[in-house]
């Protein structure tokens, strides 16, 4: 795992959200509805007249191909976003806590090292967690 990795799980968290929304539009897309009324009467004897409320969906088989296309297309990205976070999320879990909290303060929430120091405590200071992050990856 590598720097490169951790920005795109950033990218990734906001891709899913995005993914998530184009995917509700285009399923809204797929359901014009028709509404309408109709007169008619009883089958059998004494007619009466009577008005039915209809609903249905205008259906255009090319438009709801292309549709299901980008749907299916949408949701192989968002698949793809949720692998990489998952990937960094199990990265996370084998690394020291302590780096894990450096990670989540500057990368994840994109704090300054000083405030990811001060946030870290112990006396640390913005230099120190620098250099201990950039320690931390050559090794890796």
């Amino acid at each position: 795992m590598n720097k490169k990795i951790l920005s795109e799980y950033i990218d990734a968290c906001k891709l899913v959200e995005e993914t998530e929304q184009e995917i509700k539009n285009i399923r809204k897309k797929k359901i014009p509805s028709i509404l309408g009324n109709v007169k008619g009467s009883n089958p059998e004897f004494p007619y009466q007249p009577k008005n039915f409320h209809i609903s249905g969906a205008e259906f255009d088989y090319g438009d709801d191909r292309n549709l299901r296309r980008m749907e299916k297309a949408l949701t192989e990205r968002k698949e793809r976003a949720e692998e990489i976070k998952m990937q960094t999320e199990e990265w996370m879990n084998t690394i020291p806590m302590r780096m894990q909290r450096i990670i989540k303060y500057k990368i994840f929430q994109g704090l300054t090292w000083e405030e990811t120091a001060a946030r870290i405590g112990r006396k640390a200071t913005g230099d120190s967690i620098k250099k201990e992050y950039q320690r931390f990856f050559e090794k890796k």
